[in-house]
C-alpha cells in the first residue's frame, strides 16, 4: 500500500506546504522547491517505513496550526514551524529526512549541484581518505557482539 493511501488529502496537502518550507524553490539556481508534484510523488512512493512516523509528525503540526497549513498566513505558518522544529521529536526528524533525501534524489537538484545523473554503481563514488585514528577507542573496546562458533 502507497502512502498516497495511506496520509489523508490534509496530511498530503501539509506535507507539500512544510515541504516547502523545508526546501523553497530556487530562481536564482533554476531547482524546484520540495512541494514540487515529482517530488512529492516521490516522497510519498517511497515512505515506506517511515509513513507511520512521518504521518505523526503532520499530525502533531496539525494540532499545533489548528487547520491546514493552506489556510495559514505566512507569520502564523512560520510560528507553527517553529514550534513544531521543537517539540516534534522523532517524528519531525523522520519528516525533514524524508523531505530532504527525495529533494535530493530529484535529477533537476543533482544537476544544479552538477552531480553526474547516474547511479552509484558500477562507478562508485571516490571519497576522501579521513581520519582512521577516530576508530582506535572503537577498535580498543574490542568486540562486544557474540561470536559465531
Amino acid at each position: 500500500m502507497s502512502a498516497d493511501n495511506q496520509l489523508t488529502r490534509t496530511q498530503r496537502g501539509d506535507l507539500r506546504i512544510i515541504a516547502a518550507m523545508i526546501v523553497p524553490a530556487s530562481d536564482e539556481y533554476k531547482v524546484p522547491g520540495a512541494d514540487d508534484a515529482a517530488i512529492q510523488a516521490d516522497m510519498l512512493a517511497t515512505l515506506g517505513r517511515d509513513t507511520k512516523l512521518v504521518a505523526a509528525a503532520l499530525d502533531h503540526l496539525a494540532r499545533l496550526a489548528g487547520a491546514p497549513l493552506a489556510e495559514l498566513d505566512a507569520a502564523r505558518r512560520e510560528a507553527v514551524a517553529q514550534e513544531f522544529r521543537k517539540s516534534g521529536g522523532a517524528a519531525a526528524a523522520t519528516l525533514a529526512r524524508v523531505v530532504l533525501q527525495c529533494y535530493y534524489r530529484d535529477d533537476r537538484v543533482l544537476r544544479s549541484l552538477g552531480i553526474e545523473l547516474r547511479p552509484p554503481f558500477p562507478k562508485g563514488h571516490v571519497l576522501p581518505d579521513g581520519d582512521w585514528s577516530l576508530l582506535d577507542p572503537v577498535k580498543a573496546r574490542g568486540g562486544s557482539m557474540r561470536q559465531i562458533p
